[in-house]
């Protein structure tokens, strides 16, 4: 599947699965939902795999991170964002979470000692900056009490979590396992670890619930997790984190969209201003050198160098 696909999908996926966890909020646990979302997925995953035939033994160490990368994208960095949206608000857990971007590069430096080209620094700058400014009119009325400041820590850890996760995935790829065997291990190792933390724990498997919360659970485990995680985890291999990752700043503008289109959302000065710096971020991060170099000559193009 082309690059530019894989793109497109997993940002609307993503951008759009915040309308379907409003139907998961106050019926069921947190935890609970995770657990039954990656059960659902790990389900459909292991289906898929075994119907294509894939390879699915690994050897111990690869089980080992496989373990690590249902901690870091399929387990706890939601549990942490879920928590913190408890005292924070829909925009500071954006913003929190966009920061990814830069995390993602730096720990690309850390662990496998790549090189990042500053256009990209560039445009991650923009992007974060771009959601403060879509965000602003939020932010202004934020009570910056201890409680959110909790949230805030919560939702950065959460958004580490996620960061090395990538940084499991990407290392899976190197050693040559399939993006759809890694991920059918890693939802699997969610949804025994979701579980065995809810048998002992006070919580229950809820199973009374609205149409709505088994919906919106359906379309988070199967879109929003098995297609979403595939695309995205296939856009890390081909064309590496920095660039990858730059789709976190893009989902506000689909939530924003959405937003207008079924709540009547009403657009600011605020909101063109962010709408058009995530724009020059993803443009400056996406586009070849040759295309910058040639219609922005005076502009950070002349600083990138290849990262190979």
């Amino acid at each position: 599947m082309r690059n530019w696909l894989l793109y497109i999908m997993t940002v609307l996926i993503w951008g759009s699965t915040w309308l379907a966890i409003e139907f998961q909020l106050g019926q069921v646990n947190e935890v609970v939902s995770l657990f039954y979302r990656f059960a659902i997925s790990a389900i459909c995953m292991w289906g898929f795999v075994l119907w294509r035939k894939l390879p699915m033994q690994f050897n111990l160490t690869d089980h080992g991170f496989f373990i690590l990368l249902a901690i870091g994208n399929f387990g706890l960095n939601y549990l942490l964002l879920y928590w913190a949206q408890g005292t924070l608000s829909s925009a500071m857990a954006s913003i929190a979470f966009s920061f990814m971007l830069i995390l993602n590069m730096i720990n690309t430096r850390l662990f496998f000692a790549k090189p990042i080209a500053f256009k990209s620094y560039v445009g991650a700058g923009l992007g974060v900056t771009g959601i403060v400014c879509l965000f602003w009119h939020e932010l202004g009325g934020t009570d910056l009490s201890s409680a959110t400041l909790i949230g805030l820590v919560l939702a950065l850890l959460g958004t580490f979590a996620a960061s090395l996760g990538n940084m499991v995935s990407i290392r899976n790829s190197n050693r040559k396992i399939g993006v759809l065997e890694g991920n059918a291990w890693g939802m699997l190792y969610s949804s025994l670890l979701l579980g065995a933390y809810t048998l002992f724990s006070p919580l229950s498997f809820v199973i009374e619930a609205d149409t709505s919360y088994w919906a919106s659970l359906l379309y988070l485990a199967i879109f929003g997790t098995v297609i979403a995680f595939a695309c995205y985890f296939s856009l890390l291999k081909n064309i590496g984190p920095e660039r990858a990752s730059y789709i976190i700043v893009l989902f506000p503008i689909v939530a924003v969209i959405l937003s207008t289109l079924f709540e009547g959302f009403t657009w600011q000065v605020n909101t063109f201003i962010g709408f058009g710096l995530i724009c020059a971020g993803n443009l400056l991060v996406l586009l070849p050198k040759q295309i910058l170099t040639k219609y922005m000559p005076f502009s950070a193009a002349k600083h990138y160098h290849h990262p190979h």
